[in-house]
């Protein structure tokens, strides 16, 4: 059975705190920033005040959420993109001046309490080749030692977010688990590396992943309420892949000499759109499930007590590469505004998520296909296809949220979505001959189908700028034929 997830992006996570023997641990959420509009930091850290959350995970060091973040009492993860990991592998100096600038400038006022640094996103992915094989491990070891020459190495410790492909296992039982060939010894070193300098082993972990890649896997193993045909794994048993997947991990440890090696779960979560298995339902049920399955302190069968986990994610992110499924950009326990999608307790906020206050909208207008537009307009299809590769029209198509949208109705999401991400500019609803301004909201009502209006954002990244020329062509051409298929 897959147990394997992919995750890309620079992220923000954060972590429901509750004591257990001195020690902090809670749910989380990262909050990743690749989004057209985000919101301003400011109202993200009192978003997380308000639901409780007392950890957050920055996946890149950016002075703007350090400032928001200063004085809240939030602890903060701060992560190093892959893309960084050659530079700082290959000099020391530059590693030095990566913590002095990122660490040390913001820890010393005592401001923002930063308690980790992950160096790198899953590096280890069999999607990437090997690229960052030869760097990562060097670039943890400098950038532990300049943590050590800053005078931070009790204060600040080091971490590497790893995907769950980094084990493996020859059955579905968690005993037979073991680091991936290909690089096992790579991981003892590094495990032994954190070992010895107070870190933590973190993991990703996605069962949703896991029923999106195999069409056999049974779906109750996915969730935690109920799955009828558990693993016997000499006398552990196992009800859900979660758990599994987890000890697996452990098992991969204990074969190599680190049975009591600290874990965090990097992410897990369940999308809500881009994928017939993605849907609010699902995703409350599991990440409810997942609460309620960690809120007592049970563990794991191969470990009992608490876990430090994050879920993945917080806020919806409609830029991100949708190479992986159009179900990346919709991770959020949040839409892009700030609103709760469905009712998620996450211990302290008994009655339900917090929205984000202080959020302002841009006008109560939406672009739509004129009705007096043909559906013949020989312009029609190449409309349609520009806007939705310059915006998000991952919530069309077969098994998404605006699914049952008829043939014009799909149309008008398409170029609203292009008009909204461009800030509602007079020039954005110019589809000639067949792209109109309304004051009437074009979403059906009673349903999940949201046509949304764009909020105003601190630096919106406009169209017009680079900031979709990341998107996979390919992949966002499958998502324009999904769409004309009902032409």
């Amino acid at each position: 059975m897959g147990i394997i997830g992919m995750k890309d992006g620079i992220w923000i996570s954060m972590i429901l705190g509750f004591m257990v023997l001195g020690k902090v641990y809670g749910i989380g959420a990262n909050w990743g920033t690749q989004a057209t509009h985000p919101l301003p930091p400011n109202i993200v850290v009192k978003l997380l005040k308000d639901n409780g959350i007392q950890k957050v995970k920055l996946f890149d060091a950016d002075s703007d959420i350090f400032k928001a973040l200063s004085g809240s009492g939030i602890e903060v993860m701060v992560g190093i993109p892959n893309e960084m990991l050659y530079s700082l592998a290959n000099s020391l100096g530059a590693a030095e001046k990566w913590v002095e600038k990122n660490i040390s400038s913001f820890v010393s006022s005592n401001s923002v309490d930063i308690k980790y640094v992950a160096v790198g996103n899953e590096p280890f992915l069999s999607q990437f080749n090997g690229t960052f094989l030869p760097t990562t491990f060097p670039a943890l070891q400098n950038i532990q030692a300049a943590l050590i020459k800053a005078g931070l190495g009790n204060r600040v410790k080091v971490t590497i977010p790893l995907n769950a492909d980094v084990y493996e296992s020859s059955s579905e039982k968690p005993s037979t688990g073991d680091f991936r060939q290909d690089i096992r010894d790579l991981m003892v070193n590094i495990v032994k590396f954190l070992n010895d300098n107070g870190g933590a082993f973190t993991v990703n972990i996605y069962p949703f992943i896991s029923l999106y890649n195999d069409p056999n896997f049974p779906a109750d193993y996915a969730f935690f309420d109920g799955y009828s045909n558990a693993i016997d794994d000499n006398g552990k048993i196992y009800n859900n892949v979660f758990d599994a997947n987890h000890d697996t991990l452990l098992w991969a440890l204990q074969k190599n000499g680190y049975p009591n090696m600290s874990i965090i779960i990097g992410e897990v979560g369940w999308p809500t759109d881009g994928d017939n298995n993605a849907n609010l339902k699902a995703a409350q049920r599991f990440n409810q499930g997942f609460m309620t399955h960690i809120s007592g302190g049970k563990g794991t069968p191969m470990r009992p007590g608490p876990i430090d986990a994050y879920l993945f994610s917080l806020i919806d992110e409609d830029a991100k590469s949708i190479q992986p499924g159009s179900f990346e950009r919709h991770w959020g326990i949040f839409y892009f505004d700030g609103t709760p999608k469905y009712n998620l307790s996450l211990g302290a906020n008994s009655g339900g998520l917090v929205p984000a206050s202080g959020v302002h909208y841009l006008a109560r207008q939406w672009c739509v296909l004129s009705p007096s537009a043909s559906l013949d307009d020989p312009q029609l299809a190449d409309s349609v296809g520009y806007a939705c590769s310059h915006a998000d029209c991952t919530s069309l198509g077969h098994g998404t949220s605006c699914a049952d949208l008829d043939t014009r109705g799909n149309i008008s999401y398409a170029f609203n979505s292009y008009y909204q991400e461009n800030d509602q500019l007079p020039t954005a609803c110019k589809f000639p001959n067949l792209s109109m301004v309304t004051n009437t909201d074009p979403s059906p009502p009673g349903g999940t189908c949201k046509f949304k209006i764009m909020i105003q954002a601190s630096s919106p990244k406009s169209l017009k700028s680079n900031a979709f020329t990341s998107k996979p062509v390919n992949v966002m051409l499958l998502v324009i034929v999904s769409l004309l298929s009902v032409l």
